[in-house]
């Protein structure tokens, strides 16, 4: 008997949509059995996958794809393809990035802090610039969540946008439901569509 792929698909996504990883994995799984070329099963089963794993980020990163998809359906499914293809499944945990003892622990001559970094932007030097020499000789130091978001924005501001792609699967692994970050992550979608 042929399924409809579109139906269940929208079907699969709506369970996903509602937490029920399970139903949204036998869904997506169904579809890929009777079209093995469906980029968009096969991306859906790896998320409802790391979900069900109690993967962090997976959530974030399924918004993330229904974004792409509004704007650019085949573009997505290779955007989504090449990130699940990079992930590894051990991301680092950022939690210590924004616990208060971390800058005691920190040797200071390894890096910048990040408000120090802010300051030389704010004189008058060009984001893009600094941060690129400093990215070779030493690295910026975030204490602050606060900071670690503006600077998220700011790389996506100044296109390295695969940098702030990897730091937000990161951080969206250990916090999964934080709206500035989901936000950065459709600000990421929408240009990575327009850059395509």
């Amino acid at each position: 008997m042929a399924i409809s792929k579109f139906k269940i698909l929208s079907q699969a996504k709506d369970s996903f949509s509602k937490s029920d990883y399970k139903n949204a994995l036998e869904k997506f799984a169904s579809v890929l059995q009777n079209f093995p070329n469906s980029q968009e099963a096969y991306n859906g089963v790896i998320l409802a996958e790391m979900a069900l794993s109690g993967e962090g980020g997976a959530e974030a990163l399924f918004d993330y794809y229904e974004v792409l998809r509004e704007e650019d359906k085949e573009q997505a499914d290779i955007i989504m393809s090449e990130i699940l293809k990079n992930m590894d499944g051990s991301l680092e945990k950022l939690k210590e990035v924004f616990s208060e003892p971390l800058r005691d622990r920190v040797e200071l001559e390894d890096g910048i802090l990040y408000k120090d970094f802010r300051t030389l932007v704010e004189e008058g030097g060009d984001f893009k610039e600094i941060f690129e020499n400093i990215m070779f000789s030493t690295r910026v130091i975030i204490t602050q969540k606060e900071d670690f978001v503006d600077f998220l924005d700011k790389l996506i501001e100044h296109d390295f946008t695969d940098m702030a792609l990897t730091y937000l699967e990161n951080a969206l692994s250990v916090y999964p439901r934080d709206t500035s970050l989901r936000k950065l992550l459709k600000k990421l979608a929408k240009g990575k569509i327009v850059e395509n």
